[in-house]
């Protein structure tokens, strides 16, 4: 045996004791791990305007105290950006936290969010929402997989790597843990202006995507992108009366109504000529279809609409949904023909496309379609980008070689039809860093819907998934 082959077998076998040590920790820690995930859904951390930013800032003091604790971290901040240049508004606080590479390391930067979604109506909860409750293998409460939990995964795995290796850790470490995600990311662009420097990262980890199911990982490759605004149609000066003039005249709802349905053919297809499709391939899964109308809640006898393989309606090609609707309630509804109605179109686009291109492609397909001379009005535009992971990095074999290990089974390459519009300004800012797009949720989370849930096996298993991603870049074991 050469002297260089002997040094690298005690490099393996001191790696795998500590790959060893490190699931020791894991699992024996798992309960505190649960009752820390506990208390930080206990705080109803809801970064929405009309909702107290008391409850946000007490969640980011708890966070940072949190990852202070683990003593890894060389400075930890909470900090703040600019939401609304013109006015100076800031967003809510975020947590940022930072450690040095030492000798020739990379250094990684993990994402999570640690604000939530409004929890709606609580009858609709079979637990108070903010009350996290066990049910089964299930932790139940607003936030607790979206995305507490993913921000309790960096936490673990960071305590994880603090006790194998104590001082003797040469990864970098950033951790950025934002404040409202869930309210549009509002000051994030700012927030990486200013902290451009402190958030430079080799590896960047987004722990707030999904799994296959809860047996199998998921590394998310395709987000589809989006596109918001207010349409408005408008067609009488006032309210008339709707025996005495309907018939002949064209009240805004009839107008509305006509308008919309030209936004999808009959089988329910996006039918906006310039939204495009991205032609990626999708998994071959016989059991999609049964799948979809399970985990999508379709009532008896309700179909899915689109055409083409259904994951591929859901990754590659657009959707547009009306997510509200300004008009009189049925409750207040009285004989007139309406004036005015205004609606929320929300629009998916397909990864490849460029949000503003899309809006272009919606706002020309309105004003080509506007029935009996209504109207319109297109405002409050908003847009997010798509993204494409590249797998051709190393940080993408290292990741699916962890998952394969973490859960004892080979991951998926999966796409979203969700969006997390961020990405596209971390690509920006920081075009050379290896994305990878994680997460703790199944298809049976229901993130942003009453009885939100983490499932606790799928918890476990990408808490160790991150540990041992973690623990072999530390190792500078980086795959050729």
């Amino acid at each position: 045996m050469t002297e260089q082959q002997g040094t690298s077998d005690r490099q393996d076998t001191a790696s795998s004791e500590r790959e060893e040590g490190i699931r020791s920790f894991l699992a024996g820690a798992l309960p505190a791990t649960i009752a820390g995930l506990t208390d930080l859904v206990r705080i109803p951390s809801v970064s929405w305007s009309a909702f107290d930013p008391a409850h946000v800032a007490a969640s980011a003091k708890a966070v940072a105290a949190l990852f202070e604790a683990t003593g890894v971290f060389d400075a930890v901040h909470i900090k703040q950006a600019v939401a609304d240049p013109q006015s100076g508004e800031l967003g809510q606080p975020a947590v940022l936290a930072t450690r040095r590479a030492r000798n020739g390391r990379p250094t990684v930067l993990l994402y999570a969010h640690h604000d939530v979604q409004p929890p709606g109506d609580d009858a609709d909860w079979d637990s108070p929402p903010f009350e996290p409750t066990v049910r089964g293998d299930r932790l139940y409460g607003r936030g607790a997989a979206d995305d507490k939990a993913g921000v309790v995964s960096h936490l673990a795995a960071v305590r994880a790597l603090a006790h194998e290796y104590g001082d003797d850790l040469d990864l970098g470490l950033v951790l950025f843990i934002e404040g409202e995600e869930e309210f549009g990311s509002r000051s994030f662009a700012d927030f990486l202006e200013q902290n451009r420097v402190a958030l430079a990262s080799d590896v960047i980890i987004v722990a707030d995507s999904d799994n296959w199911n809860v047996d199998t990982p998921s590394l998310t490759i395709s987000l589809r992108g989006n596109v918001t605004f207010k349409l408005t149609v408008e067609t009488l000066e006032h309210a008339s009366h709707s025996g005495m003039f309907g018939g002949a005249a064209p009240d805004a709802m009839m107008a509305m109504v006509r308008l919309l349905s030209t936004l999808h053919g009959p089988d329910g297809s996006v039918a906006v000529e310039g939204l495009t499709e991205s032609g990626e391939t999708v998994p071959d899964s016989p059991d999609a279809i049964a799948d979809f109308t399970r985990d999508a809640a379709l009532l008896p006898g309700v179909t899915p609409i689109g055409s083409g393989p259904l994951l591929a309606r859901l990754w590659a090609k657009p959707a547009i949904t009306i997510t509200g609707i300004d008009a009189p309630s049925v409750a207040n509804a009285s004989n007139t023909l309406l004036p005015k109605v205004s609606v929320r179109l929300s629009a998916r686009i397909a990864p490849g496309q460029d949000a503003r291109e899309a809006l272009a492609a919606l706002e020309a397909h309105v004003h080509a379609n506007v029935p009996f001379g209504a109207h319109v009005e297109i405002s409050d535009t908003d847009g997010g980008q798509p993204f494409l992971v590249d797998t051709s990095g190393w940080a993408v074999t290292a990741a699916k070689k962890a998952m394969a290990d973490g859960w004892g089974v080979e991951p998926m390459e999966t796409g979203i039809g969700g969006s997390i519009p961020f990405i596209a300004d971390l690509v920006r800012v920081f075009p050379d860093a290896q994305i990878l797009v994680t997460g703790v949720e199944d298809p049976d989370t229901r993130a942003h819907s009453p009885n939100e849930s983490l499932h606790l096996g799928v918890f476990k298993r990408a808490i160790l998934t991150e540990a041992l991603l973690l623990s072999r870049l530390a190792e500078n074991r980086i795959p050729e």
